[in-house]
């Protein structure tokens, strides 16, 4: 049995989801732009720097979801896939995604990116599953928080290996493991994987799998 993680944002997407959902938020009027846009472009700068402060991140990211009702969230989500995701989603990705699943491998999106945002885009990939940074919602409305710990830097190796746990997995599990990632956020599981991939890799990963002879790949 073999596992195949995926990294989502500039990895399998060409782009960010997390940033262009709150870009098309600003564009639909939703989010006020003189207040929202350059508060969004500096939490984008601070994630590729490896600075972000994830929960003051995510505060900015998910107070928005609780202004609105779910079924209005829903409805602009369907608008956001076709305008901004569905662009972001290159052959060469969805390819790489299915020649792992013809392989038997079982695959995951795993992503800081919150699940709502996500969910839909996985599903579209033909992913199964997900693990991502969780709303927290009461009544199937969402509360503004988040819930447990956010599936970023050493957050994605504890999510990971909770999820593992509960299907009765461990890293013994698996024959083989891969992580594709772009990001220097994403090293303490890349770390982790037997093979790990660094997909158009930013400065810092580069280096790092240079050093280390790991694999590199464009979805370009």
């Amino acid at each position: 049995m073999n596992l195949a993680l995926f990294d989502l944002d500039n990895t399998l997407l060409s782009g960010d989801s997390d940033f262009e959902w709150a870009q098309f938020l600003i564009e639909r009027g939703v989010l006020d732009r003189e207040l929202f846009e350059a508060r969004n472009q500096e939490f984008y700068e601070q994630y590729k720097a490896g600075t972000l402060d994830i929960h003051e991140f995510l505060d900015f990211q998910l107070k928005p979801l609780s202004r609105h009702p779910r079924s209005v969230l829903d409805g602009w989500h369907e608008e956001f896939m076709r305008r901004k995701v569905h662009p972001m989603m290159g052959q060469a990705a969805r390819d790489l995604v299915s020649r792992h699943r013809a392989a038997g491998d079982i695959c995951a999106i795993i992503t800081a990116t919150n699940s709502f945002v996500t969910a839909p885009i996985a599903r579209e990939f033909g992913v199964e599953h997900l693990i991502a940074t969780e709303p927290e919602q009461q009544g199937g409305e969402f509360t503004g928080r988040v819930a447990g710990v956010p599936c970023f830097r050493e957050g994605k190796v504890v999510r990971l290996e909770s999820w593992m746990t509960q299907r009765g997995w461990d890293w013994g599990s698996f024959a083989g493991s891969w992580f594709y990632s772009d990001s220097l956020n994403d090293l303490p599981l890349l770390r982790k994987v037997k093979h790990p991939v660094a997909v158009d890799p930013d400065a810092t990963l580069r280096a790092h799998a240079d050093l280390h002879g790991w694999g590199m790949i464009t979805l370009r």
